[in-house]
């Protein structure tokens, strides 16, 4: 395969190649706008929550967190079966309460307010209790608006199937790659409307092909 093919495998996809995915993507999606917020802490939360659920139940979860205990160090120091209890809207609540709380027992003080330095630091988030590349992305992108792409099992699949992403790659290998191959200023775009296309459009077991916007582009169509 050429070198615009494959991420990761022959070195970085035809930056032509990627406009012009882009540009049709933003046909149909439009352009997304949504300012960083500054709030890092508050994105990493949000994050952990977002994990195997909807955005509507990551929200009632979120809010419901927010409104018991007030403040982070509140859920923090709370016992565990009240901070289950309030995100359990957001489902797996048992993993997502120890979750939560290892990470904010993990953070200098003080938590709230917290958009210090250290959330605008990969390296720093990666160190805290179960995050990894996707949830540091997140921070970085919308808390901060820094050159990070958040790589969901949307992103991916429709990477993939694109041949911008190395088919079976590790997600780490994913984030590289996203990374190498979006053009600064555009992470937000790139990573939003690629997870638009595969929730409307780009389906995991029954791609709706036919009337892909990306068609003609992409190399896995089917008949």
């Amino acid at each position: 395969m050429g070198r615009d093919r494959v991420a990761g495998r022959a070195g970085t996809p035809d930056r032509s190649r990627v406009r012009r995915i882009r540009d049709r993507l933003r046909e149909v999606y439009g352009i997304p706008a949504a300012p960083p917020h500054g709030q890092g802490l508050d994105e990493l939360i949000l994050t952990v929550l977002s994990q195997s659920t909807n955005d509507r139940n990551r929200d009632v979860a979120y809010l419901r967190l927010r409104r018991r205990f007030g403040a982070w160090e509140a859920v923090r120091d709370a016992p565990n079966e009240e901070v289950e209890e309030a995100i359990r809207p957001g489902g797996i609540s048992k993993v997502k309460s120890r979750r939560i709380q290892a990470i904010l027992r993990a953070l200098p003080e003080p938590l709230d307010g917290a958009g210090g330095t250290h959330f605008q630091d990969r390296d720093f988030l990666l160190s805290l209790p179960g995050v990894g590349r996707k949830t540091a992305a997140c921070v970085l992108l919308f808390a901060y608006g820094l050159h990070d792409v958040p790589v969901d099992t949307h992103v991916s699949r429709v990477g993939m199937r694109l041949h911008l992403l190395r088919p079976g790659a590790p997600f780490e290998e994913l984030h590289d790659a996203m990374l190498a191959l979006t053009p600064p200023g555009e992470e937000l775009e790139l990573h939003v409307n690629l997870l638009r296309h595969g929730r409307r459009t780009c389906h995991a077991r029954r791609p709706d092909c036919p009337s892909c916007a990306l068609r003609r582009m992409c190399p896995s169509r089917r008949a």
